[in-house]
């Protein structure tokens, strides 16, 4: 039983499954829009939400929180320069996901993942 196990596994190793959030995480800074399954996009969006409430506020600390999540200096600068402008006034629900539809070789269900 999976009880008060929060988060979802991915079938993956934590240590898979940690850089597999971060380097999604840094191709959603970069990209502002990436092309996944819908099971990691479900599960790097609240990630990527905190990783958004806490660059609003630009201080070190913040920057180091971030820093720690992301391990890219160049991809938490990025994240640095639009999220205080950008997301100032939201009070959350800075991504949004879209469904695409099944892919062609296995039939795993695609999204969209974006942010707003």
């Amino acid at each position: 039983m999976r009880h008060r196990h929060a988060g979802k596994l991915l079938s993956r190793s934590y240590e898979h499954r940690k850089s597999l959030y971060r380097n999604l995480m840094i191709e959603l800074i970069d990209h502002r829009r990436i092309k996944t399954t819908l099971a990691k996009a479900k599960a790097v969006q609240p990630e990527m939400e905190r990783l958004i409430t806490i660059a609003r506020e630009d201080t070190n600390h913040a920057r180091r929180m971030a820093l720690s999540k992301l391990d890219s200096k160049e991809a938490m600068r990025k994240l640095f320069t639009f999220a205080p402008q950008e997301y100032s006034g939201r009070n959350g629900g800075y991504t949004r996901i879209t469904k695409l539809g099944p892919r062609l070789g296995d039939g795993a269900e695609m999204a969209q993942i974006e942010l707003v």
